[in-house]
């Protein structure tokens, strides 16, 4: 391990933008908010950049986190993160929504699925709202199966099989993603009620079983082409996404 002594200048800088948020595995450690201008659809939109690291060590002792990053090999797996709009604390009207990593969609603008669409659409439309949140959650690769597991369902689906049956095929079940700790981050920076944009009736479930207020429900599908269409099906037919337009009311 690498023992870095840091100037205490440099320490009071990096405190300042460190949130402790306990759990019942240890805790998680907040960085935020960092200014971020985005491009998006031909406009400069500027959003407010959280990351979050999951820790065994519970400790007000900041130094003690940042001396274990170098050594902790975090680059070979992805953190999740946030970027926040508006008065994302105060505001009356915000609208979220719960992405999950999708390499070939969002990267690579894939048309196998939506992903990449949503992405986009999402930031749109919660800069368009005014005040919002945009969770990426870097574990749900492949509906939580890894990038290398995703390229051979991929290889499974170009032979016949649906999403569900290629990740079933492999060992998996349909959907392990878990949202556990975006909801403490969310519960950290905002507890007035929120609108999620989803399809998915899961991502509801995991923000209501959490005691958080749900406002409503704004769908999102869009992008469909010749290359998602079996896909987009599938979520509907064996997923159980929402197809039509709703809203969820509060508990």
């Amino acid at each position: 391990m690498v023992n870095l002594k840091l100037e205490p200048k440099v320490l009071e800088v990096l405190k300042e933008k460190i949130q402790l948020i306990k759990t019942d595995e240890g805790a998680i450690y907040l960085v935020g908010p960092i200014q971020l201008p985005v491009e998006l659809y031909g406009e400069t939109v500027v959003f407010q950049w959280y990351c979050w690291l999951n820790r065994c060590e519970i400790t007000g002792n900041y130094l003690e986190i940042i001396d274990q990053l170098s050594s902790a090999n975090l680059a070979e797996y992805q953190q999740s993160s946030v970027l926040v709009y508006g008065d994302f604390e105060n505001a009356d009207d915000a609208l979220i929504r719960m992405h999950s990593i999708c390499h070939t969609g969002d990267i690579f603008g894939s048309k196998r699925c939506d992903c990449g669409y949503q992405l986009k659409q999402s930031m749109k439309s919660i800069a368009e709202n005014g005040t919002g949140a945009l969770f990426y959650l870097a574990n749900h690769e492949g509906r939580g199966i890894g990038l290398f597991s995703k390229a051979m369902a991929y290889v499974l689906q170009e032979n016949g099989y649906d999403t569900v049956e290629a990740n079933e095929s492999l060992g998996f079940v349909d959907d392990s993603r878990n949202y556990e700790d975006a909801i403490q981050v969310l519960k950290t920076l905002r507890t007035k009620p929120v609108k999620l944009m989803t399809n998915n009736p899961k991502k509801l479930d995991a923000l209501k079983n959490a005691g958080l207020p749900v406002s409503g429900r704004e769908p999102l599908w869009g992008d469909k082409s010749e290359y998602n269409e079996k896909y987009l099906q599938t979520k509907i037919q064996r997923s159980g996404h929402l197809e039509e337009e709703g809203t969820c009311p509060n508990d």
